[in-house]
């Protein structure tokens, strides 16, 4: 089974180039953008069955990542 990761930058990628330019100057942003990218490694290791959790937990993972998101997608979004 193929586990598909969300980074960021193939979620958005009409902003990979903002994306690294505010990680390295926003650090809101980055914090932001590592939780991100801590709750998808997360995910992908439930996924792939390294780490056995409940369904509503991660269920629970996913919208917390999907908040996530949608806070970033608005931090890149005024800053274009």
């Amino acid at each position: 089974m193929s586990i598909d990761r969300h980074s960021l930058a193939k979620e958005l990628p009409e902003f990979k180039e903002k994306i690294h330019e505010l990680k390295m100057h926003d650090r809101h942003f980055a914090r932001l953008f590592d939780d991100y990218h801590d709750l998808d490694h997360e995910m992908i290791r439930i996924e792939e069955r390294v780490e056995n959790t409940s369904d509503e937990y991660l269920e629970s993972l996913k919208k917390q990542r999907l908040h996530l998101k949608d806070q970033l997608y608005s931090l890149l979004k005024s800053a274009s």
